[in-house]
């Protein structure tokens, strides 16, 4: 485990004590939000999901997808 770690864990709890318990759902949204943004699903996940997009017929043709890129 990182060193800083408990250092920044606490700074967090700190602050988390200073919010207003009125304002700790909207709290509690921005931190799941913040938390599934900077994380990336697992390549099993990634993997199911494009299988199910194929399945489904959730595709776009090659020619398409090479159109819209910038190829000199």
């Amino acid at each position: 485990m990182d060193m800083a770690m408990p250092e920044y864990r606490s700074e967090v709890l700190l602050e988390l004590e200073q919010i207003p318990p009125e304002f700790l759902p909207a709290f509690l949204k921005l931190v799941r939000a913040f938390r599934e943004g900077v994380t990336f699903p697992t390549a099993q996940d990634s993997f199911r999901q494009g299988w199910n997009e194929a399945l489904s017929a959730q595709t776009r043709p090659v020619s398409k997808l090479w159109k819209d890129l910038d190829v000199e």
